[in-house]
């Protein structure tokens, strides 16, 4: 009886455990093919990511600031509020104080984008 109910556990745990759809690691990310959006990836790497996670499935190292993800997931960003966004996001507290160079929000806004959950 022990051993049927311990098979059983197992079984369940294996079931359990697995997914019909399967999240790749985030050292599995594919940076984008998209010229921009390659800009705008470099750029977060080099600027944003000592406080967000830039890349799918990673962890903010500032717990403050929220993922790449969670912003480009928000209801009704488009890419225009999202450039509005990146241009006056950083201007509260001094903390925080940091200014995207205008040539680059364009770059950054279409890398984030390709962040966006597909239905």
């Amino acid at each position: 009886m022990r051993r049927v109910s311990l098979l059983a556990l197992l079984a369940f745990m294996t079931v359990a455990c697995s997914s019909r759809h399967s999240v790749p690691a985030a050292s599995a990310y594919t940076p984008p093919a998209d010229r921009t959006a390659a800009r705008g990836l470099e750029f977060a790497q080099a600027h944003c990511s000592g406080c967000h996670a830039v890349v799918p499935l990673s962890i903010s190292v500032d717990p403050e600031a929220p993922p790449f993800e969670s912003i480009v997931n928000a209801q009704g960003l488009t890419l225009d509020t999202l450039r509005t966004f990146l241009r006056d996001s950083h201007n509260f507290p001094d903390i925080m104080k940091f200014d995207v160079d205008p040539d680059q929000i364009d770059a950054l806004a279409v890398y984030m984008l390709t962040l966006r959950e597909t239905e």
